[in-house]
């Protein structure tokens, strides 16, 4: 059953419509202030940014950002049934680094993260954890939000991902 379900998966990543079916692939992207574009804007940001590659290459989507300036994992984990509506087809985590910021620990930042994911299998929706290790280049004077080079490079990165998704469906985004 579930190789029926991640054809059928692959095919609206590939196809789009379907009769009955969204008419566009739905991401929705939980994280904190460089999901929202701390620094370079939201209309810079990756998950904007991800919307128009995505697009560019034949893939109608729409890309929601759900980045909340601030947050941790457990805030993450409490509103994620609120911000990721049933008709998501793919959730990107990006967990940040506000957590150990914020006195918070490996531990509980990892079971949060741990907690999200299952959450959104339970839903049936793909998650894609994107927790890469940022190299100080990629980072704002700050040395915490990415710069605008680094949230163009993380959409492509992320769209290569969406994409090889739809080529093969067995591929598995989801190990934080």
């Amino acid at each position: 059953m579930s190789i029926l379900r991640n054809f059928a998966i692959a095919g609206l990543l590939i196809f789009g419509v379907g009769s009955g079916l969204a008419s566009s692939l739905n991401i929705v992207v939980v994280g904190a202030s460089n999901t929202a574009g701390w620094g370079v804007g939201a209309e810079n940001a990756f998950p904007a940014q991800l919307e128009t590659i995505l697009k560019q290459r034949g893939i109608d989507a729409k890309v929601t950002s759900a980045g909340v300036i601030g947050d941790t994992t457990g805030g993450m984990l409490s509103r994620i049934d609120r911000v990721v509506p049933n008709n998501t087809n793919v959730v990107i985590l990006q967990p940040g680094t506000n957590d150990l910021r914020f006195f918070g620990s490996k531990q509980q930042r990892a079971a949060n993260i741990s907690a999200i994911v299952d959450r959104l299998r339970r839903r049936r929706i793909r998650i894609i954890v994107f927790d890469p290790v940022i190299p100080r280049d990629f980072l704002q004077w700050d040395g915490i939000h990415f710069t605008a080079a680094a949230h163009a490079s993380f959409a492509t990165t992320l769209a290569a991902q969406i994409v090889a998704e739809a080529k093969d469906p067995r591929t598995d985004q989801t190990k934080p």
